[in-house]
């Protein structure tokens, strides 16, 4: 079962985690993983233009590696990055030290791409939202742990892009962190939900940030 909606215990059990931002203005925080990639991340782009609309994009070091000029393109668009590992890993399933390892990996690639500001934590999301606490107890003093308030699923074939659109619409509220993909695997859902989702929040004068 999808929980497209993050219930209060999972908030609970991870509170050093974020999961959503101020519920007091009407701001939406969209969030794509696992970017960047040639020609979905530019559709994105391209959408988010059109109304005006900042994201976060949490990308995949080899990602960056593979495709630094999509990944400048993000950059040059004015969008916050994030650190999605190396190699997308799942934190339940490897070990702590190759854990780290892989997310300092990512790191550096982005670094050498953009450098690291030094006025504020840098953001990480786990792949999966799968991570230890003990590899999350080491990142915490350097990152900000970024979840999600609402899961699109966008990545799920089972779901019809229609679905996808309807549960994204439901959940989000004000300060809403919202999960999209900009991959491969999402891109027949998201593609048919992104547009849709910023022209209905648009219309009832909701703004779109980075985190």
């Amino acid at each position: 079962m999808i929980l497209h909606k993050t219930n209060f215990l999972m908030r609970a059990l991870y509170p050093d985690f974020i999961w959503r931002k101020g519920r007091q203005e009407k701001n939406i925080y969209l969030t794509f993983d696992d970017g960047p990639i040639p020609e979905i991340t530019e559709f994105v782009l391209h959408t988010l233009a059109q109304y005006n609309a900042k994201a976060t994009f949490f990308c995949i070091g080899d990602n960056i590696r593979k495709h630094p000029d999509i990944f400048q393109k993000v950059i040059n668009a004015g969008h916050s990055i994030g650190n999605h590992t190396f190699n997308h890993l799942r934190g339940w399933k490897t070990d702590k030290e190759t854990y780290l390892a892989n997310v300092k990996q990512c790191d550096a690639e982005i670094g050498s791409k953009i450098g690291h500001s030094t006025q504020r934590k840098r953001l990480f999301r786990p792949p999966h939202g799968r991570i230890k606490r003990s590899q999350a107890k080491v990142l915490l003093p350097e990152y900000d742990i970024i979840m999600w308030d609402v899961l699109t699923a966008d990545y799920d074939a089972g779901l019809s892009p229609d679905r996808v659109l309807a549960k994204a619409l439901q959940y989000t509220e004000n300060g809403s962190i919202v999960l999209f993909h900009d991959s491969i695997k999402a891109n027949k859902n998201m593609s048919f939900a992104l547009p849709r989702f910023l022209e209905y929040f648009s219309e009832r004068e909701f703004s779109f940030q980075s985190i």
